[in-house]
């Protein structure tokens, strides 16, 4: 979660916490909207290191 993603996560339930205090619905979507936008980048974070983990194992680089 180096890419973004955490901090996505975090602004978005501050936002929503803060949104269901008051009483703001606008708000709290989108601090779900900025959670899963935190989800997606870490899931495209951990996909592409695993996609490289593939192509390591394939050709034999052992680097990382």
């Amino acid at each position: 979660m180096t890419d973004g993603s955490a901090k996505d996560k975090i602004t978005g339930k501050a936002k929503e916490a803060m949104g269901k205090m008051t009483g703001d619905r606008r708000k709290e979507a989108e601090g779900k909207t900025d959670q899963a936008k935190g989800k997606t980048k870490g899931g495209i974070g951990d996909a592409k290191e695993r996609a490289e983990g593939v192509k390591d194992s394939l050709t034999g680089d052992d680097k990382h």
